[in-house]
């Protein structure tokens, strides 16, 4: 394939390189929000994640706790963090719990989001012959190993008929993926939104395939079992998540909003952002972490431990705490579409 040069307005900034969906990139210290009351919720975030939707909400305000924010790139160093008691809650996609888990890590999973999947796509360039996932076979693809996108290409490969075997796999983080990409160093990228709608907005890309009907569309919050039993933590706790779940109501009936928002935050220009908004952001329902999350999860987990990438068996629900699910809807409650004023 003819090398092409990376348009620079490709470039994402490079806070926003890696997200809670994977990598293996380290935290560095965020900013503190006010708040009364003398205890202080650690809490783990992305460039363009919780910390912003909550302010642009406006749902920071009367707080009775204080937050210290720390800025994580991805989500497996985020969950170290948790493990390490250093962060007492933090926000990630669907895979790295599993791995965490597989390492043994001592995590909590206490909220769930449900949304779609069809930001979670399989990019191949425009000029790329390929119609189909089966036509994928013997080809070169880039992923980031242990993110979402990661089970997204073997969910895919599989429905497919294929094996992740029957691919060359190039495990790369989405900045040096993206160089790849789109100067035609692999054939396809499995890869995850704001990355999906950038590549279709510039016109550098099609999809192939999604991960709609092969992956559970699941994000979570992550706490640490230590922070669950300090009870004014966990009462803390309780009100953050409460917190979130408002501000995912806000950006679904605000999605340009955020996305201007979102745009300022990480850098990202306007068009992409709302881009990603409507595909991905807006979809996103606050559902129980139940029996049905468990077993999505532990089906993921399953999957890797085959593919010998975990190295033992996992539990999941030995990771799970469902104190915080009241009355939320199940697992099971279908994502919303995205047409939000």
């Amino acid at each position: 394939m003819r090398r092409r040069l990376v348009p620079a307005a490709l470039l994402l900034p490079f806070a926003l390189l890696l997200t809670a969906c994977g990598g293996n990139s380290s935290a560095s210290t965020g900013t503190d929000t006010d708040g009364t009351g003398s205890v202080t919720l650690n809490v783990g975030d992305q460039k363009g994640g919780s910390e912003a939707i909550l302010r642009a909400a406006g749902e920071l305000k009367n707080l009775k706790y204080k937050i210290k924010w720390s800025t994580f790139t991805s989500g497996p160093p985020l969950l170290e963090a948790v493990n390490a008691k250093a962060v007492d809650i933090g926000g990630v996609g669907n895979t790295p719990p599993v791995f965490a888990a597989g390492a043994g890590s001592k995590i909590s999973v206490v909220a769930a989001w449900h949304g779609t999947s069809e930001g979670d796509a399989i990019l191949v360039p425009n000029g790329s012959k390929l119609t189909k996932p089966q036509e994928l076979k013997g080809k070169s693809v880039a992923v980031a190993q242990g993110s979402s996108a990661h089970y997204q290409l073997v969910a895919s490969l599989k429905a497919a008929g294929l094996s992740l075997s029957d691919v060359k796999v190039k495990y790369l983080q989405p900045a040096d993926a993206l160089a790849a990409f789109t100067s035609g160093k692999v054939d396809a990228w499995a890869v995850w939104d704001p990355y999906t709608s950038q590549i279709l907005q510039a016109k550098q890309g099609r999809v192939l395939t999604t991960g709609q009907g092969v992956t559970n569309g699941l994000t979570f919050q992550v706490a640490a079992p230590n922070a669950l039993k300090d009870k004014e933590k966990a009462a803390a706790i309780k009100d953050y998540l409460a917190r979130l779940d408002r501000a995912t109501e806000w950006v679904y009936s605000h999605q340009e909003e955020w996305a201007k928002v979102w745009a300022k935050d990480t850098g990202l220009p306007y068009e992409t952002a709302l881009a990603s908004v409507k595909r991905t952001n807006s979809t996103r329902v606050t559902v129980a972490v139940d029996k049905g999350v468990v077993a999505s999860e532990q089906e993921i987990a399953d999957t890797f431990t085959e593919l010998k990438l975990i190295p033992k068996k996992v539990d999941f629900a030995d990771f799970v705490d469902a104190r915080y699910n009241g009355d939320l809807p199940p697992s099971t409650t279908p994502a919303r579409t995205s047409g939000g004023s």
